[in-house]
């Protein structure tokens, strides 16, 4: 197992394996949450997400009176039917329930019931999948009227961001800054991004470059809601919570650097740099107001 992976994917990987193997067949059932505690040395939280990856991902399934017992192989239905939409919708699934570790074109298929290779009917591999999700999951913005000034318009486009990375954690990983796909839900919100800066005298690379740091900044931030999710489930306490027990031990030396009182989270984080990132554009963009 891959000591990099989070707990719940490190077993979700071990019992796929014991499957693949056949030492765990059809009908048998499969560890409960509290062995997997004890076996594997994990949090509730932890072993529930793992079993919760395994039955989306259709490797276990529920039976009444028995509980999780590996599923039943389903034949593979035809490829008729099967719509690139909903190859998509079924990868944002199982990447929103066991993230990117998850996703493989096997498990899409197997969410759909459809041999694996049908899938190659819709799409070229992975890569142009995890392109495809992305778009998607921009494809759900739904944008206001813009309102009046750069710096609102700004501002806006950065909480919209920063709710799409929310809404799927695993997001801000597949956004390029450098090599951007040109598909019609990220050129969406570049559109209206841009937007902001019409009527100000910019030359279009200074429009570029404001909208790349603008996107950079938030997908920066955001990489980090994928791993404080982790560690919630793992700890079953919030970031805030985390550092309020940790200061019976680290008390002194968190001291040196903040008041006891102080506290940041993700949110606090990310609305504090945005302000920051929008005072900075006054250099280049001048008074939200003003027409340069």
């Amino acid at each position: 197992m891959n000591a990099g992976q989070p707990p719940y994917l490190r077993i979700v990987a071990d019992i796929q394996r014991r499957i693949a193997g056949g030492e765990l067949r059809p009908g048998d059932p499969v560890p409960t949450t509290r062995a997997i505690m004890r076996d594997w040395g994990v949090a509730m939280a932890t072993a529930t997400k793992a079993l919760a990856v395994l039955k989306q991902d259709g490797s276990i399934e529920s039976r009444a009176r028995v509980g999780a017992v590996v599923a039943q192989r389903k034949p593979a239905r035809s490829a008729r039917g099967i719509e690139r939409d909903r190859v998509v919708g079924a990868a944002v699934r199982i990447a929103d329930a066991g993230g990117l570790q998850a996703l493989s074109m096997r498990a899409v298929a197997g969410e759909l019931g459809v041999a694996t290779m049908t899938l190659y009917r819709h799409l070229d591999d992975k890569a142009e999948l995890t392109q495809l999700i992305a778009d998607a999951a921009f494809a759900e913005i739904d944008y206001p009227e813009p309102p009046p000034g750069w710096r609102s318009h700004l501002r806006v486009a950065g909480e919209l961001q920063w709710a799409a990375y929310q809404r799927h954690p695993w997001l801000p990983r597949l956004v390029s800054i450098t090599r951007p796909a040109p598909l019609p839900g990220l050129l969406a919100y570049g559109v209206w991004t841009l937007r902001a800066l019409d009527g100000l005298d910019l030359d279009p690379s200074t429009r570029l470059h404001v909208y790349a740091t603008l996107v950079n900044y938030v997908r920066g931030t955001a990489v980090n809601i994928e791993t404080e999710a982790v560690a919630l489930l793992d700890t079953g306490m919030t970031s805030t919570e985390w550092g309020r027990a940790r200061l019976s031990v680290d008390g002194p030396l968190v001291a040196r650097i903040a008041d006891q009182g102080a506290e940041v989270d993700l949110d606090s984080l990310f609305a504090f740099g945005l302000e920051r990132l929008l005072d900075g554009l006054t250099v280049v963009l001048g008074s939200p107001g003003s027409r340069r």
